[in-house]
């Protein structure tokens, strides 16, 4: 169970290490109530009752709120280990979320090593793209691609969520193209996000995690600056759940195993 701020995530595991089923939704004002309603959401999906889920664990934001888990582990060590799962040379981790941004340097066997967070304010976060997208009256969902029309970028002043209303209407009102106002927005996150991760370094394989990973503007946004290619995952958003679940298969089995030798 991934209980972040924004969405709550969560995956199951067969003992093959197959995801059998997932869930996401928004988590709301109720952190608690949120990871109640995404889990047997997971467990119908993968067609299992509650009863037979052997481990949980919770990580994210809300981590210390999925009462009914076992374990917490930080999402810092679920997402480089869900990254390491799915691409085995990953060895640095970029995860975007609603209100976060973290960069996570990661061991040849999906140990963490290194990282750095910015968790202060949502400045080039999710939450930024979103008020961008509210401003310029654009689906969340369709800002990337648009941004990807844009052949010369604005420079924004700020990468701050509360001030970039008034950047992104300055530049419509001096009648910029939105497609170039929104390829800014991109350019300026990943700069941000470059700054953030040239802390712990920068060595390939990245693997880019979380929600803001399925926007293909930050994708292409990324790449540009890292120079390098992106591991993006149809599981990108869910990797803090993937990694969480690998972890409960592992105290699972150890727990099953512990119990044969007795």
């Amino acid at each position: 169970m991934d209980v972040g701020s924004t969405q709550t995530k969560a995956v199951l595991l067969d003992e093959g290490r197959r995801i059998r089923g997932r869930a996401l939704i928004s988590t709301g004002a109720n952190v608690t109530r949120a990871a109640e309603r995404a889990f047997p959401i997971a467990v119908e999906a993968a067609g299992i009752q509650p009863r037979d889920v052997a481990y949980v664990v919770g990580t994210g934001y809300g981590r210390y709120k999925v009462t009914f888990g076992q374990t917490q582990i930080t999402e810092i060590s679920c997402h480089a280990k869900g990254a390491h799962f799915l691409f085995p040379g990953t060895r640095t981790v970029i995860d975007i979320g609603g209100q976060d941004t973290k960069v996570i340097k990661v061991g040849p066997a999906g140990e963490v090593e290194d990282f750095s967070m910015n968790d202060k304010c949502a400045a080039g976060t999710g939450r930024f793209l979103t008020a961008s997208a509210e401003v310029a009256e654009v689906p969340l969902e369709e800002l990337g691609a648009l941004s990807l029309s844009g052949t010369d970028p604005v420079r924004l002043t700020t990468v701050c969520t509360v001030f970039v209303e008034s950047d992104i209407m300055s530049y419509m009102a001096q009648g910029r193209r939105l497609e170039d106002i929104l390829a800014g927005v991109h350019r300026a996150v990943a700069a941000r996000t470059v700054s953030l991760a040239a802390r712990v370094g920068v060595e390939p394989e990245v693997t880019f995690t979380g929600g803001v990973a399925r926007n293909v503007g930050m994708v292409k946004s990324l790449e540009q600056k890292l120079d390098l290619k992106l591991n993006v995952s149809p599981e990108s958003h869910f990797m803090g759940a993937v990694g969480a679940a690998l972890f409960a298969l592992e105290k699972a089995l150890w727990k099953e195993s512990s119990r044969a030798s007795t």
